[in-house]
């Protein structure tokens, strides 16, 4: 019989979930968003990612959640945290990371990786909501653009402009009257992604002082946003090997961790 094991991931956005086989390799994921109704959500992440596998719920061995609303998904089998499944996840996409940046929702991480895929040191930003997804999506508002064309507006190069405040209230004043005074709207969009770099940079710099020297991906909703990773690797000065889908990089390492810990209990019945 075969076995399976599903990580899901409960973020402010979105609410991920990837489902694995008995070997590790991911058969199906899915990202739904998380909306007011976190439960409603769960539901229907678990169910999209078993039927896009034709895979029954009494077939799912174990799951393992995460993320900030990881204690409210039911019949888990253990809660992680976001930080360690993330590490998880990045480590089997791209075993060489040393530095892994996580830009969600709400939050931002840095997490500095040992040569075993083990966490080593991470800071986190959870206090403010500037160079977020949240952030973007504001931006976006007031842009009046879709937060998806984001990293195709931004023009890369060229005349740089530089934003005066990166909080959200004041972000959104200063991009409206902007584009008040006929500023156009990807040097403002590029001016936004840099401004997100660098306030990401200084998180890094928290858990490494050398980037040059190290392998660094970049995983969460963000790192959709070409620009945004164009910007980061610019302000950190090497590349970001950034994953085919980067907003379920913790759904992934929760699904990993599931299926490690059920098989190292099976062993440990099995030696007993």
């Amino acid at each position: 019989m075969s076995e399976y094991y599903l990580g899901i991931d409960v973020g402010s956005l979105s609410c991920d979930a990837v489902l694995v086989d008995g070997s590790g390799q991911p058969l199906a994921w899915t990202v739904v968003p998380t909306g007011a109704r976190n439960l409603e959500s769960i539901e229907r992440a678990r169910r999209e990612v078993l039927a896009s596998a034709g895979v029954g719920p009494e077939a799912v061995e174990a799951l393992v959640s995460t993320g900030y609303g990881r204690e409210r998904v039911p019949d888990k089998t253990a809660a992680v945290t976001e930080i360690t499944c993330h590490a998880r996840g990045i480590g089997s996409l791209h075993p060489g990371c040393r530095l892994l940046i996580d830009i969600g929702g709400q939050d931002s991480k840095a997490i500095r990786l040992g040569r075993d895929g083990r966490v080593l040191d991470f800071a986190m930003n959870d206090k403010c909501a500037a160079g977020t997804g949240r952030f973007l999506e504001a931006m976006a508002r007031a842009l009046e653009v879709e937060v998806a064309e984001l990293g195709d507006l931004d023009p890369r190069d060229g005349d740089e402009l530089t934003l005066s405040s990166m909080c959200t209230v004041f972000a959104e004043s200063e991009v409206v009257s902007l584009l008040a005074e006929g500023t156009a709207i990807p040097r403002i969009v590029g001016g936004l992604h840099r401004a997100i770099a660098n306030r990401t940079r200084a998180l890094a710099r928290r858990v490494a002082d050398d980037f040059a020297s190290l392998e660094v991906a970049m995983s969460g909703g963000v790192a959709r946003n070409r620009g945004v990773v164009h910007a980061l690797s610019r302000a950190l000065g090497c590349d970001i090997f950034v994953p085919p889908e980067p907003d379920i990089v913790g759904a992934l390492g929760a699904a990993l961790i599931a299926r490690e810990r059920h098989q190292q209990a099976a062993d440990s019945e099995v030696s007993s």
